[in-house]
């Protein structure tokens, strides 16, 4: 009879030790893809002032900055991870409109403010990436976690479930490529 007992007991801190577990690790992804969000961000708060500075120099190529303010709008408000990633590679590639436009203007490439500007998108760019990374690996140990035996025998009954990853599809290279900068 005690050792009915003593495993009935092992068992409820077993599960409890697995619950806050689960606990954890959703609230690690939680964080991350904060961090990311942290990081675009920056980013949309960047691209205006990168826009204003081409616009004066290559005032008409319209077209191409109604397109970067489009692309921008629509990445801030998406909403699923699928969503956001789409609009993500979609303004990336905009992006990179802007710095080969700047080939034909002369004056723009050496102008110090669009310099500057095109050096903090690109480190930006690469703290963006560095995020997704860290956001996919903690998504990674959760999904693990929550799929693992014996934990996906109560990760369910908890509320537990299998989540996305910041998955880039199809353009995965091109979007995991820093914005290049030439001079």
């Amino acid at each position: 009879m005690y050792w009915i007992l003593g495993l009935l007991v092992l068992l409820l801190v077993w599960i409890a030790f697995a619950y806050n577990q689960f606990v954890q690790l959703r609230n690690n992804r939680s964080q991350s893809f904060s961090d990311v969000d942290v990081q675009m961000k920056l980013r949309y708060d960047l691209i205006p002032n990168l826009v204003e500075v081409v616009k004066g120099y290559a005032t008409h190529e319209k077209g191409t900055f109604e397109k970067i303010a489009e692309l921008r709008s629509a990445a801030m408000r998406a909403g699923t991870l699928a969503e956001r990633a789409t609009a993500e590679i979609a303004l990336s590639g905009a992006l990179s409109g802007i710095f080969a436009l700047a080939e034909n203007y002369p004056d723009l490439k050496a102008n110090q403010n669009f310099l500057s500007l095109q050096q903090e998108l690109s480190d930006i760019e690469n703290k963006i990436a560095a995020a997704r990374r860290f956001f996919n690996n903690t998504t990674k140990e959760y999904n693990t976690s929550i799929q693992s035996f014996p934990n996906l025998l109560f990760a369910g009954i908890f509320g537990f479930h299998h989540e996305e990853f910041f998955d880039l599809g199809d353009d995965r290279s091109q979007a995991e490529q820093p914005v290049s900068i030439k001079l």
